[in-house]
């Protein structure tokens, strides 16, 4: 653990991948402040919930969203966005706003390292270098 607790909005559609995340964010010592299916739903869910980090898959209930998503909500001051996807041809060469980049499958490693890389570069933890499986933005 970074030492750094996040306040992390995930951005899924798939519910099975959202409640996995939310108790591997929990037991990596962050707090999960909702999860959000569509697009409209994040962009809201972001702007009263602030949350540090939001991971935002690209397909969402309502389509190919995603990117938008990341473009409104990395717009919003103290917010980062990683991509969670499959998808991540998907994901335009200016990241969208994003600072990185998950591909799925990702393993806990993986999800824990991303979160410490942001608690360290972007929330006053401590520093870490980029992780592995993670693909920052340009």
């Amino acid at each position: 653990m970074s030492g750094v607790a996040l306040r992390v909005l995930i951005v899924e559609d798939e519910v099975f991948i959202a409640l996995e995340l939310e108790c591997l964010l929990e037991e990596a010592g962050h707090v999960p402040v909702g999860v959000a299916t569509r697009s409209a739903e994040a962009i809201a869910l972001a702007r009263d919930l602030a949350p540090d980090v939001a991971l935002v898959d690209i397909h969402l209930a309502d389509g190919p969203t995603g990117v938008a998503v990341a473009q409104a909500l990395s717009a919003q001051a103290g917010t980062v966005v990683l991509f969670t996807t499959a998808n991540a041809k998907r994901v335009p060469p200016d990241f969208a706003g994003a600072v990185g980049i998950i591909a799925k499958p990702y393993s806990e490693r993986v999800i824990r390292a991303a979160l410490a890389y942001v608690a360290g570069r972007y929330h006053g933890g401590a520093a870490t270098g980029a992780p592995d499986g993670v693909v920052l933005a340009p």
